[in-house]
């Protein structure tokens, strides 16, 4: 790898111009729960490419826009980049010490929302690229596909790439994120668990009523849900939903052998989460790491209920909700928990609780053996100094499963995320030396695959 100190000293003489280009994306607001700037921010993901040479299009969804761009290189072998535009809500807006639409650098790191997830790595990339472009022509073709609705499950994305499959034909695929973990040891995660997204809502009365009028004699909207909640997992975290656990494929050798080689997250986890105790019993070492990521969950995400104000007002609400999350792993599939759920909850007696789909992905593996992996594995130790981690599935979800599985890529990643960028809370960052590193990687990673 030593034939890249020009690439490098490229990328760090423009370091600065490259970050003033994710200034003015980062304060170009594209929240898609709110429906806010999308439709201008995609426009700007298309003039960003269209700089570097790449002919841009913007397609229209059900939602928001979806930017496809490619440039031809001088492989014939193709790189397939997916990134997201769209970024969390700010909210708690006091929480922020700089405005999260007015990136600030501090420190050695720039604040805002959306700078890690995912507008930094998006441009990161862009910078690489003009590297390599300052020499001449790109080493393979490269493509980019850049949503707007990632932080909403993704909604329309799997139906377009399966309607797009011969525009966004590649030989791999490169992922949205990526990063560090607490030792700064990078890391490549070989896949995504799924998810199935539900609200689950009851409304039994008209309105609110006195709870010294109704509370002997009215059902309760609160105490219904948390009835039927209580019916989804028992004491012992197993899961109750009849078939849930069906399709479930256990980690094999291979996953056991990667995650005993990362280090214990045990005292990490508790320092920096101030975790009291881990559930089922766990101590740490290799069964928690695993459990961590090989074991579906159900997560209530949030309870929602009558009177939440300050002081008291007895009251007897009329509705109550939760959002529930589940998380897959292969093979499970979301429209089956989906009807599964449902099932359940109708042979419960809770026909009147109303379920809600919010969005769901499939998991999605990718071999740890591939060859596209070994590559960027290797090119990621000229730039970190130390070997890139094994990681075989991740806790987060994401719409990889049409990628794997209607494209036929395999799909890395790599990034700049670390363990305190505080992405989807305030103050949101990045650290300026795994951005410039994640340059450096990927300049490595399209030089290598046009080989």
């Amino acid at each position: 790898m030593s034939d890249y100190k020009k690439v490098d000293t490229y990328l760090e003489s423009k370091l600065d111009s490259s970050l003033d280009e994710l200034k003015k994306f980062v304060a170009q607001p594209s929240v898609s729960a709110q429906n806010l700037g999308l439709k201008e921010c995609a426009a700007m993901v298309a003039d960003m490419l269209r700089a570097r040479g790449f002919s841009a299009t913007i397609y229209p969804t059900a939602g928001a826009p979806v930017v496809v761009a490619e440039r031809k290189g001088k492989s014939d072998k193709t790189l397939l980049f997916y990134n997201h535009y769209d970024v969390q809500p700010p909210e708690p807006l006091e929480l922020w010490e700089s405005p999260p639409f007015a990136p600030e650098i501090r420190d050695g790191k720039m604040y805002g929302r959306g700078v890690s997830d995912d507008k930094g790595h998006l441009v990161a990339r862009l910078h690489a690229l003009d590297a390599l472009l300052a020499e001449g022509e790109l080493p393979c073709n490269v493509k980019f596909i850049v949503e707007g609705e990632e932080e909403t499950a993704s909604v329309n994305l799997v139906g377009f790439v399966q309607s797009h499959l011969d525009l966004l034909k590649a030989d791999a695929c490169v992922w949205e994120f990526g990063g560090v973990d607490h030792t700064d040891m990078p890391l490549q995660y070989l896949g995504l668990r799924g998810i199935c997204y539900v609200e689950l809502e009851v409304e039994l009365l008209d309105t609110d009523v006195h709870s010294g009028l109704g509370g002997s004699i009215f059902p309760n909207a609160a105490w219904r849900l948390i009835w039927a909640l209580n019916t989804l997992k028992g004491a012992d975290e197993r899961i109750l939903i009849p078939g849930f656990y069906d399709n479930v494929q256990p980690p094999s050798a291979r996953d056991r052998e990667l995650m005993a080689a990362l280090p214990d997250v045990e005292d990490e986890y508790k320092t920096r989460y101030g975790v009291p105790y881990f559930i089922k019993g766990l101590k740490g070492g290799n069964e928690l790491k695993l459990e961590e990521v090989f074991s579906p969950t159900c997560t209530i995400c949030g309870l929602t209920s009558g009177y939440q104000g300050p002081g008291s007002k007895t009251v007897l609400p009329k509705r109550a909700s939760a959002k529930v999350d589940f998380r897959l792993i292969p093979n499970q599939d979301p429209q089956d928990i989906l009807k599964k759920l449902r099932a359940h909850l109708d042979a419960h007696g809770f026909t009147d609780i109303k379920i809600s789909d919010l969005g769901g992905d499939a998991p999605a593996r990718t071999d740890p053996d591939h060859p596209f992996i070994k590559l960027v594995v290797d090119a990621a130790r000229d730039v970190y100094e130390k070997p890139m981690a094994l990681v075989p599935l991740v806790g987060g979800s994401g719409p990889s499963h049409p990628f794997v599985h209607d494209l036929g890529l395999p799909v890395a990643t790599a990034g700049m995320g670390y363990p305190n960028a505080r992405i989807h809370a305030p103050n949101e960052n990045i650290r300026i030396d795994l951005y410039l590193k994640h340059a450096q990687h990927m300049a490595r990673v399209l030089r290598e695959f046009g080989k």
